[in-house]
């Protein structure tokens, strides 16, 4: 590496809203304040609800528009 090209690369700490702290490097050289990290995000933990936990809906799009197709050619 030449000299002095180089931003400084430091030790960094990344602090969550919800207490969890992850230790990095970082050419920004600060402390970093997260809103949200895999500790408390929703797809991390399991908590994230997907289109099939809410078959309701889907059914409900399907029964109002499943019979209808597209004519082509008009």
């Amino acid at each position: 590496m030449q000299k002095d090209i180089h931003p400084e690369y430091q030790n960094v700490e990344m602090k969550c809203s919800c207490g969890n702290v992850i230790a990095t490097r970082s050419t920004l050289c600060k402390d970093i304040h997260l809103d949200i990290c895999s500790a408390c995000h929703p797809f991390y933990t399991g908590q994230q609800k997907s289109m099939s936990d809410r078959g309701g809906r889907i059914d409900r799009f399907k029964k109002r528009f499943g019979g209808l197709s597209v004519k082509g050619g008009e």
